[in-house]
Parts: structure tokens; sequence; C-alpha cells
């Protein structure tokens, strides 16, 4: 009797269970701790005004993937950290999320140089990052999965669209960025593209500014003054963080209009754009995997989720809630984590790691995206925008399909002899 009493409690217990999953609500096991998972983003200092964004993206995916039962049964539990725009710090709170929060994956880092500063702490502890924004490529390491674009699947498709007919046959080019790795390694990858184009070193002008920069008046008019010179020209502006805003109201306020010199950012997306007028800056270009203007199915599911996560927790973006292409690679890269570690039964680095290759998932940017089965980076299509009076972009060139990453560009000398599969290890 007491066994089929038991069996009984057993069998209500399962049932209730079944119940809450199907009403949508979480049912964790009780004897199974959360899994924990480090947010490394700025939340302070200059890159905040991009990188706040993909912090509340991590936790509403987090969220979303909690309702629905979590990871294997277990509850995702978010370890949130400021490394305030200080590169040396985000190495040292890489360290305290590996070491003593014990995460079992870390989804962070906009900068390339944030990126650099945390690469030996997750070698060293053999910690696992995932990094959501377009970068300079020349990098394949075993511990991190690029969810953002390389050059290929992004700087080199603007250019060569600016060179074209459609794109209003650019002859003389400006290089302009933020003074660190990225922008530097990335004009470099453009320099040399530009000169297997026929483009003399006389046709590049190129220009660097410190982060958290304001003061463009006299940078915008040695642009005017190169662009008088004859040939059409277009600058290319890898410019990151809140320097973004004070650059195109000077580009507005000496008008600077796309119609004759177009600019082509790199960093800047909808978020950016937030507290720019963006009147003046119409036409003006970017060049992303994801615009938030996109028009399919998933994309317009995500953007309600988005809506309704950002007025259910108050969040200040809640009035304007806007999506743009590194929230959408943090999405991704945390559902494809999730789907690895299903896969592999286990949080195991290693195991995640091997479990990675070839997942695929189904993007807001209206394709199924694919994590390359060996070079830790995804396959993305490539849209290029314009500028619109309400901030959005108008997509005005597209691949017709995903394109799979190049980490070493064929335009640096000696890269064809690198593996395109990071070192086990």
């Amino acid at each position: 009797m007491n066994s089929r009493r038991t069996f009984i409690k057993s069998m209500t217990a399962i049932a209730a269970g079944v119940a809450m999953m199907g009403s949508g609500l979480s049912a964790f096991a009780k004897d199974l701790p959360p899994i924990k998972v480090g947010i490394l983003h700025s939340l302070s200092g200059t890159m905040a005004i991009s990188e706040t964004a993909l912090k509340d993206m991590a936790l509403m995916t987090i969220d979303d993937i909690n309702k629905h039962g979590g990871v294997m049964g277990r509850k995702l539990e978010p370890v949130v950290v400021d490394p305030a725009s200080n590169w040396p710090l985000f190495a040292e709170k890489a360290r305290e999320l590996l070491a003593k929060d014990k995460v079992a994956v870390v989804f962070g880092c906009w900068t390339s140089v944030s990126r650099k500063s945390v690469l030996p702490v997750f070698k060293e502890l053999n910690g696992l990052l995932f990094y959501p924004v377009q970068y300079e490529g020349e990098e394949l390491e075993r511990n991190v999965f690029y969810t953002g674009a390389a050059p290929n699947q992004q700087a080199i498709p603007a250019v060569e669209y600016l060179m074209s007919k459609d794109g209003g046959s650019a002859k003389r080019f400006v290089l302009l960025g933020t003074d660190y790795v990225y922008p530097r390694t990335t004009n470099k990858i453009l320099r040399a593209f530009l000169h297997s184009k026929g483009v003399s070193d006389a046709d590049i002008m190129e220009e660097y500014t410190p982060f958290g920069y304001s003061d463009y008046q006299t940078i915008i008019a040695k642009i005017k003054k190169f662009a008088s010179e004859g040939k059409k020209t277009a600058v290319i502006s890898t410019i990151n963080g809140d320097s973004n805003v004070p650059f195109y109201k000077e580009l507005g306020n000496q008008g600077i209009k796309a119609t004759d010199v177009p600019v082509v950012a790199f960093s800047v997306g909808e978020e950016e754009l937030r507290g720019v007028d963006t009147k003046p800056l119409v036409g003006h270009l970017a060049a992303w995997n994801y615009f938030m203007s996109l028009k399919n199915p998933t994309n317009d599911a995500w953007k309600k989720q988005w809506a309704a996560y950002a007025k259910a927790h108050n969040l200040p973006s809640a009035s304007k809630p806007l999506t743009n292409d590194p929230m959408e690679a943090t999405y991704i890269g945390i559902n494809m984590w999730k789907q690895a570690v299903e896969k592999a039964g286990t949080t195991d680095v290693d195991k995640v790691i091997a479990a990675m290759g070839g997942q695929t998932f189904k993007a807001p940017d209206g394709f199924t995206v694919e994590m390359d089965p060996k070079n830790h980076h995804l396959h993305k299509p490539v849209f290029i925008g314009e500028v619109k009076a309400d901030g959005q972009f108008n997509v005005v060139w597209k691949t017709p399909a995903p394109i799979k990453a190049q980490p070493w560009s064929p335009y640096i000398p000696g890269n064809d002899k690198k593996k395109d599969e990071p070192d086990t290890k």
C-alpha cells in the first residue's frame, strides 16, 4: 500500500511538473544548482552608449531561456560586471568571473582592445568567451566564438559598394577611426584592398582620434578640403563609442551631405544614432549584418519581445526600444551556446567547444546562420543601409546568402599560410 501511495505521489509530481512546463512557467530540478553566466560589458565610460544595450539583450535572452525550462533543466544565473570602458579592468573582471564566480561562459566585450585584454585570461583558465561585435580579424582563438563580422563580412563589401556605380563610384577615401587596434588593423586591410583596386596612397587620407574625442571641426574641415580636390570622395568611419555623436553633429553643421561625400560607418547603428538629429544625415551609410528595419517574421517577433522586455523592466530605452546588429549577435550567441551545451550534455568548456561547430539558428536577419565547423566564426549576411530621417536604415544592398568569414584577410601578406581553425588545447 505504501509503495502504491509513493508511486501515485511521484506520478502526481511529474504531472505537475509537466503542467508547469506546458503553462510556460519555469520548472527546474531542485537538486541541480543554477548555471552561472558572465556578462562583461561597459555600463559606464565612453563605450556605455553601445554596450549597455548588449547587457540588457543578454539578460532578456537568459530570462527567455529560463522561462522555457533553462538549460538541461537548470536555471541560468547571470553575473553582470562593469569594466567601465577600462581595458585592463576587463581582464580583472574576466578573471573574477571565471575564477571566483565560476561562470560556465562569458558574453561580452565590444572594442578589440578589451577583447585582446581578456584573451590571456580565457586561455589561462580555459574559459569560454562569445564576442558579439564586428572586428578586424587577424585572430583565431580556441576559447572564443566570434558572432560579429570579420572584415570580409562588413568592411570589404562596404568599400566595394562605394566603388560601384550604385554606391557613387568613389575614387578617393578617408579612413577615419578611433585610435586603437580595430580601426588601425581594419584600415591596414582596406588600404591594401584599395591598392589592389588601383587606388594610390595620394587618394587615401587616414586620421585617428582618441576615445571620447569630441572636437571634430578641424578634421571635418580637412575632409571637405580633401574631397574638393577633384575625384569623388567617400569616408569610411571606424569611430567607436560616444565620439560618434559629436562627429555626426559636426558633419551636419558643416553641411557634408551624403550626395557629396557619403560616410559609411562600421560601428554606428540604431542605438548610436538615438541621440543625434538624423535629418542632416539622411543618405549616409552603415554596413552591418542586421538592421532593425528588416522585414521578416523572425525579426518582427524579436522586436516585439524586446519592446515588451524593455517596458516590463522599465529600461531607459523603453520609450523607444531599438534593436541593432551587436544585440542580434548577442542573442544568437547565447542561444547557440545553449544548443551546444544540450548537444554536449554538459557545460564543460572543451566539450561545448566541440559541439559548437555546425550549430545553426534562425536569426532576426532573416537567414539561418551557421557557426563554421572549424573557424569559430558565424556565416553571416551583409547589408548596407542608408540613414533615414527617423534614425532607422533603408537597406540599399545585401548579399543573397550568408558569407563565410575569413579571419585571416587575404590582403595581408603571409595570411595564406595561416590555418583556418584555432590551435587545439
